[in-house]
């Protein structure tokens, strides 16, 4: 695709990233537990929906600043860089996930989307997330870098909408079998390893 580079590899850390259990996949876990699949799934695109939200806003920030000046540009995607390898050092040292919250009165579908919604857009991680991940792959002085920018972010978030909708499955039919610690640990641990590399690549990478 034009303006993007390493789509493989972006690709790769974005599934990764994605099977990562956090705050979004506690919610969903919880909601499936206690409503069933459907308000997993639910909940799942509430999520999703937050996340276009998050995307939407870094590809109007960041390619606008692009254009105002390659050099803001290239220091954004340094610093976003060192945020990866801060990412992938916090999950190196982490341990098992947090215990999913006790299950949840029921609410209407509604509630549940809008809550998984805010969930996502409240928090402040995610932005920042996508502020840092996506310009490292996308070439500096291509044309159309929002349009790069966009699809990068709605390819991820599509997959991770795709991983939660499973997540909301499984976790309908028994939540403990998506939470062991020992998988929960060997995940971290696999992406966490993954963005140390990956933030330092970027970092010392020429553009193409």
């Amino acid at each position: 695709m034009a303006g993007v580079h390493d789509l493989a590899l972006f690709v790769l850390s974005g599934l990764l990233l994605n099977i990562t259990p956090g705050s979004d996949t506690l919610y969903i876990v919880g909601r499936s537990a206690a409503q069933g699949a459907r308000a997993g799934a639910v909940a799942a695109l509430g999520i999703g929906t937050g996340c276009c939200i998050h995307i939407l806003a870094a590809a109007i920030g960041l390619s606008a600043l692009l254009l105002a000046s390659a050099t803001a540009f290239t220091v954004v995607k340094l610093f976003g860089a060192a945020y990866l390898v801060y990412i992938g050092v916090a999950l190196l040292r982490s341990r098992a996930a947090a215990e999913i919250p006790r299950q949840e009165a029921a609410a209407p579908l509604r509630r549940v989307f809008l809550q998984g919604l805010l969930t996502n857009v409240l928090n402040p991680k995610v932005a920042l997330f996508f502020v840092a991940f996506l310009p490292q792959f996308v070439v500096p002085d291509a044309p159309h870098q929002f349009a790069a920018l966009l699809v990068l972010g709605l390819i991820f978030n599509m997959n991770g909408t795709i991983w939660n909708l499973l997540v909301a499955a499984l976790a309908a039919r028994g939540r403990n079998a998506l939470t062991r610690r020992t998988g929960t640990n060997w995940i971290a641990r696999v992406t966490g390893s993954l963005l140390v590399v990956l933030g330092v690549r970027l970092a010392f990478m020429a553009p193409p």
